[in-house]
């Protein structure tokens, strides 16, 4: 039987899942993906069940399939607590204090890992997907909100609360828009893809979208331009900060803003290459897995538990 660690990802709106290979050729490989919906309004036990239900459908699903399901792991967003398995606080799916990995490994009797959903995506994007190669990375997801998960050596530094990466709440324009945070002028505040919708319907009077208004930057159209170059200048900021702090090798964008492709990256290379002065410009590229980062990133969470667990009886390292 195929060895295979069971993979989900956790949003506001859905669950991504996965059985992905463990072993041999189909290592990191997509055996059966599935999509369910978190049904948050439910509240935080209904999630939980609901989390659970679909982990132990997968293993059922797996050995159906003549699959040996031998780890899970788990990505959810909020303040994780990587070490001890607990979803400390999860604002969007009512989450304080649950020991998710425990809860998993009692259910389905098998090692498990949890994880916060940007830094598993990030783990992905760094091992499998545009960071491939570089031992210094930082992939930053630019959608809702903003954050980053600085991956050395193909391990995502989580800080000493669970809290490292929020680069979208380093201030860059002090005294400026009022961010969820509290703060004023943090980058998420200028340059998340919701915050470049909001700015442009302050300027324009009518609502768009991140896509949008990039459509209409390139197009010339005069309120679009404005809010455009202000999110290109407020970005190459806020990396030039991630740049002095970790110096990586590759910075991969992600996240709705990126989906504007060469439309966000051409200018906003040139805007870091303006301010570089005595550091090592890295390389800036778009994200290469979508969606699936996430997903594969709990995959890879339940591959390293499932190694932990082969060094452990063997008492070494493979």
């Amino acid at each position: 039987m195929t060895q295979t660690v069971i993979a989900l990802d956790v949003g506001g709106t859905g669950i991504k899942c996965a059985l992905v290979g463990a072993e041999g050729e189909a290592t990191h490989q997509v055996l059966h993906a599935e999509r369910h919906a978190t049904g948050r309004e439910r509240g935080a036990e209904a999630v939980i069940a609901t989390i659970l239900d679909i982990a132990e459908g997968l293993a059922t699903t797996a050995r159906a399939k003549g699959l040996d399901p031998r780890a899970a792991g788990l990505a959810v967003p909020g303040v994780i607590d990587e070490r001890n398995g607990i979803a400390v606080w999860a604002a969007n799916l009512g989450f304080r204090d649950v020991p998710l990995k425990a809860l998993l490994e009692e259910r389905l009797g098998l090692p498990a890992a949890l994880g916060h959903d940007v830094r598993a995506g990030g783990l992905a994007e760094a091992r499998l997907g545009a960071g491939r190669g570089h031992s210094y990375v930082l992939v930053i997801p630019i959608g809702t909100g903003i954050a980053a998960a600085n991956v050395v050596h193909g391990q995502v530094y989580t800080g000493a609360h669970g809290a490292a990466g929020e680069i979208g709440h380093i201030v860059v324009r002090p005294g400026g828009p009022m961010c969820g945070c509290g703060q004023r002028g943090c980058l998420e505040s200028i340059a998340s893809a919701s915050a470049v919708g909001r700015r442009y319907g302050e300027h324009a009077g009518r609502p768009a979208t991140a896509e949008d208004v990039a459509r209409l930057a390139a197009e010339g159209e005069p309120a679009a331009v404005a809010v455009w170059q202000e999110t290109i200048d407020a970005l190459a900021d806020g990396l030039m900060t991630g740049i002095a702090l970790f110096d990586p090798a590759v910075i991969v964008l992600g996240g709705g803003l990126a989906e504007a492709g060469e439309a966000l990256l051409a200018p906003l290379r040139a805007g870091v290459h303006a301010r570089v002065t005595f550091h090592r410009e890295p390389e800036i590229t778009r994200a290469a897995l979508g969606d699936e980062a996430g997903c594969l990133g709990a995959a890879l969470l339940a591959l390293d538990a499932l190694q932990d667990q082969r060094n452990d009886s063997t008492g070494g390292t493979a």
